[in-house]
């Protein structure tokens, strides 16, 4: 394994890695200077980048320095991909391969591409912005993944696998919106309606205390499904259920189907003598 005195200190070090971030795609010796040295860039930088480049060759490929995988192109650098094996270009190729693949092919390559993503992208390059971002942006395609995972996981009826992958990918990102439609479906596949419901209300309020906003219709359907499985068998809890969604919808404000003025009037007065005539019977029984 390479260390950063094997290719002559951290900045050449640094070289390396931005250029298998970019694996493939030339990086221009302007570029290179800029995310390195930035405002601090002197006169010899150039000079400095060159020499820098120099000692990784003589690192990487002892002997070969003109026919290795680094290569210069375009004003800068590239490393060759058909020379170099790089988890994380394995992780992009797993994945677009699952986007292509029927469920079951899917899901095995997404395992796959989330074992190989499992380590934290340049864990040890803690201050760099460029290595952040780069975390950044594959924390998010990780993510992706393991929604991507869980969606193939419930076409294959495999429930407990997809609660699995959801779960992961909210911890991740906890208002992703679809890491938790996925997760509430998940549950209904499983025939576990109180988990579903309490997805659902810590997702309820997270959106609402960060967006200020309430879950998308998928989620709010596979809610009602839930409340109905709990009410069903129960007349009594059915028109109070009903009464609630009824008045939830008239404060959430207009849908797209209006009703007229009376119709509209006459279903708010059932429901609020649904919901008194059950509060009532509740007050007498305390």
């Amino acid at each position: 394994m390479l260390t950063a005195a094997d290719m002559g200190g951290c900045k050449p070090r640094h070289i390396f890695e931005i250029l298998l971030l970019n694996l493939g795609t030339p990086v221009s010796k302007t570029r290179l200077i800029e995310i390195l040295w930035g405002a601090h860039a002197t006169d010899g930088a150039v000079a400095t980048l060159e020499s820098y480049v120099s000692g990784i060759r003589r690192a990487i490929q002892p002997g070969h320095t003109k026919t290795g995988p680094l290569r210069t192109a375009n004003s800068g650098y590239v490393l060759d991909p058909h020379l170099v094996d790089l988890d994380l270009a394995n992780f992009h190729q797993l994945v677009r391969a699952a986007g292509q693949s029927a469920p079951a092919e899917a899901h095995a390559l997404l395992l796959r591409a989330l074992e190989l993503s499992a380590e934290p992208l340049l864990g040890f390059e803690l201050v760099a912005d460029w290595a952040e971002e780069a975390r950044t942006r594959q924390a998010a395609e990780r993510v992706a993944a393991q929604i991507f995972a869980a969606e193939t996981a419930a076409l294959l009826d495999k429930p407990d696998a997809a609660i699995q992958f959801a779960q992961a990918a909210v911890r991740s990102e906890p208002l992703n919106e679809r890491a938790w439609t996925v997760l509430v479906a998940g549950y209904e596949q499983a025939g576990l309606p109180v988990e579903g419901l309490a997805a659902y209300d810590r997702c309820r309020r997270l959106f609402d205390r960060d967006l200020g906003c309430a879950p998308g219709p998928a989620l709010r359907a596979a809610h009602l499904r839930f409340l109905r499985q709990r009410a069903e068998g129960n007349s009594e809890l059915s028109e109070v259920l009903a009464a609630l969604l009824y008045l939830g919808e008239r404060l959430q404000g207009p849908k797209c189907t209006q009703l007229g003025a009376p119709d509209s009037r006459r279903l708010q007065e059932n429901a609020g003598r649904v919901l008194d005539s059950f509060l009532q019977r509740v007050r007498a029984a305390v």
